[in-house]
């Protein structure tokens, strides 16, 4: 992996040298010029040598050759001038031809979907030029309208993932405000439905405003050398009493003394959202594999459980902000559909890569992390 892999917005434009083809026109004038002046000479020349190889009787004919004759000199002046004006109108209304052909074409700029910008062979590095700054204008108002309609799923999504568990907690209180005689069984009860719903609603609010920061804001890392080792044996240790709960279990393979250059705040929360969702989607009674390993200056992590395949087609849009497999599970997880969108985010930040796949009823996350990130970076 390198920078490169990563695609980045907004292409920079070679810039054309246009003096070039200004020193083009100026060369081509003069050679011209000399062309000109030279092919006259040698036309005189050769027809001062034709003519004299004839015997010409005193005729109209013999008295308008004997006039040029007289006044050759002259007569090669004015002809060299008429030459010289032509040549120099054309050559100063070319830069106005292709000035007028490059202001046409700049019309097209605007119209992404039409033929791409063809011009003369000389403006060539022009056409190339102009076609580029068409299809930045291109992607930059298609990363536009994608922004867009970001912030606006944000605002949809925001009305109607809160709606549920705020519902729960407005009616449970109500219950509870409507009825004083219920018992104290029955009050423990809705008062303890009511608390999950909130704490529910907590989660929810907290996942939009770290997705709105990561997406909207420049986040700045705090590296510090990261025991990946004990990180993740941490982390399989926290979970242990929700796996038991939910009758899963673990199978580890963790190498042993890993250090990487990380936001240690971060990167834990990119393995707790990873195992968080296989812990979600894994059929009970399974087990869920956690393994990392080093190779060279690259740690891979895999983390795979045992659930319902996901199709490919939804597996393309898996770290899409929003996106859920089975909408249906929302309200049994409590997810917004962020945790792998803010997974990946982080990663990337750390020039890291992360990928799923999903065959046979198995669902495996890879994390491909370089040790130092910072000198990744620099590549």
């Amino acid at each position: 992996m390198n920078k490169k892999d990563y695609p980045v917005l907004g292409l920079r434009p070679r810039r054309f040298p246009r003096s070039k083809m200004g020193r083009q026109i100026v060369f081509q004038y003069l050679l011209s010029l000399v062309l000109f002046a030279a092919g006259l000479i040698v036309f005189v020349l050769l027809t001062e040598l034709i003519l004299r190889s004839f015997i010409w009787q005193v005729s109209p004919v013999y008295a308008a050759l004997k006039w040029i004759e007289e006044h050759l000199f002259f007569l090669l002046i004015a002809v060299f001038l008429l030459g010289w004006v032509g040549l120099t109108y054309y050559f100063i209304t070319k830069p106005l031809r292709y000035l007028e052909e490059i202001t046409d074409a700049s019309k097209k700029l605007a119209d992404p979907g039409k033929e791409p910008i063809v011009l003369s062979e000389p403006l060539k590095p022009v056409q190339d030029e102009l076609n580029l700054f068409r299809e930045q204008a291109f992607q930059n108002a298609l990363a536009a309208k994608e922004a867009e309609q970001r912030k606006n799923d944000l605002i949809v999504y925001l009305a109607h993932d809160l709606k549920t568990p705020l519902t729960s907690v407005i009616g449970y209180l109500s219950l509870l405000q409507d009825e004083p005689q219920i018992s104290p069984e029955l009050r423990a009860k809705y008062t303890g439905i009511a608390l999950d719903k909130a704490l529910r609603l907590e989660d929810l609010i907290n996942e939009f405003f770290d997705i709105t920061r990561f997406s909207f804001t420049t986040q700045v890392l705090e590296p510090e050398r990261t025991n990946l080792t004990r990180m993740l044996q941490q982390i399989t240790s926290e979970f242990q009493p929700v796996l038991a709960e939910k009758n899963l279990t673990w199978r580890t393979e963790i190498q042993g003394g890993v250090e990487i250059l990380c936001d240690r705040n971060k990167m834990g929360r990119v393995f707790d959202n990873l195992v968080r969702n296989a812990i979600n989607y894994s059929y009970e009674g399974t087990e869920i594999f956690l393994s990392m390993e080093q190779l060279g200056e690259l740690v891979n992590i895999r983390v795979e459980n045992r659930g319902k395949t996901i199709p490919r087609e939804k597996l393309e849009h898996l770290f899409e902000q929003f996106f859920r497999v089975d909408s249906s599970r929302s309200t049994v997880t409590g997810a917004a559909g962020l945790g792998l969108a803010i997974a990946k985010e982080i990663v990337e930040q750390h020039g890291g890569l992360i990928e799923a796949k999903s065959a046979n009823e198995s669902i495996v996350f890879l994390v491909h992390l370089p040790v130092d990130y910072q000198k990744h970076l620099c590549r």
